[in-house]
């Protein structure tokens, strides 16, 4: 087996483990979200639904561009919104204040962090991460 196969095949071996981790972290967010809305109303099922659509809706920051964008392309203007919305590391930060803040105590917040971390693990496990400053999607 040569080098380059090798080093191939050891990528899409990796890139398999590290989308089928996003996909159980997914289903993990999906299920909790769903038991915080059954447990504390419509409010909260309302919230975690919200935000589990919220961070695709950054497209519509410049969706006057999209016609001169090229396919896959999202409008550069449109990149730091849709990447700030899809940084898993800032629904964690969220998480952890709601866990040490009782400021923070209001279980809708927490149905609604568990739908925005459920969005962002899906895209990943399905191979949509962080875009490039030209609106491509990274490697």
């Amino acid at each position: 087996m040569s080098t380059v196969t090798s080093t191939t095949t050891h990528r899409s071996v990796l890139s398999l483990a590290r989308r089928t981790a996003w996909l159980a972290n997914a289903l993990f967010w999906s299920a909790f979200a769903v038991l915080e809305a059954v447990n504390h109303g419509w409010l909260a099922g309302t919230l975690a639904l919200a935000f589990f659509v919220l961070p695709d809706l950054t497209f519509l920051v410049a969706l006057d561009d999209a016609p001169r964008m090229a396919k896959g392309q999202l409008s550069p203007r449109a990149v730091p919104y849709y990447n700030a919305m899809h940084r898993a590391l800032i629904p964690l930060a969220l998480l952890l204040a709601y866990a040490f803040q009782p400021v923070f105590a209001w279980a809708p917040a927490f149905a609604a962090l568990c739908g925005w971390l459920a969005h962002i693990s899906y895209d990943r496990a399905f191979g949509y991460g962080l875009r490039t400053k030209e609106g491509f999607q990274r490697d």
